[in-house]
């Protein structure tokens, strides 16, 4: 076998293999960038239970959590009156659609189904028995953590931080 052939597969697998490990250093870190709350930061002193979550680079908050003992990836919205659930989502945990009801929205007027959430967990804090929405023209996986789960809690922002609080 030519040695001189050899020596240049060698050199372009090298090369492959340090591309391939450039592409995933970088998709990890955009995706970090995206969501920097992938495993939240929490504390308990007593009864009372505390989240950190960290902004985007795009000044949202976004963070991994659960559904029903799901995991879920929720985008912080103090707008939405609900937790709003995109279909597909919806069908991936399983979520029964009740009352078709209508939407006002920034994209204007649309229709979903009411529903309701057995256990929504953001790091330690817990809310049982959330009322919700599953929304047939969100588009994506993030589930939009709206009024019906935040108005259980006290948040704080400083900075670059939002502090959520359960008591």
């Amino acid at each position: 076998m030519d040695t001189r052939r050899l020596g240049k597969g060698m050199w372009v697998a090298m090369w492959l293999l340090v591309l391939g490990l450039l592409t995933l250093g970088f998709n990890s870190m955009l995706e970090k960038q995206r969501n920097p709350n992938a495993s939240p930061e929490s504390f308990t002193a007593g009864d009372m239970r505390e989240v950190v979550l960290k902004r985007n680079r795009y000044g949202h908050y976004v963070a991994n959590g659960s559904i029903n003992g799901h995991q879920v990836e929720f985008l912080l919205d103090t707008g939405a009156t609900t937790v709003a659930v995109p279909a597909a989502t919806a069908q991936r945990l399983g979520l029964r659609e009740g009352a078709k009801v209508q939407f006002e929205t920034a994209n204007g007027t649309t229709y979903g189904y009411m529903t309701r959430l057995d256990h929504v967990g953001l790091g330690q804090i817990r809310i049982d028995d959330v009322r919700a929405s599953i929304n047939p023209t969100m588009e994506g996986e993030s589930v939009l953590l709206g009024m019906t789960f935040l108005k259980h809690l006290e948040f704080t922002q400083r900075g670059d931080a939002l502090i959520l609080r359960q008591y």
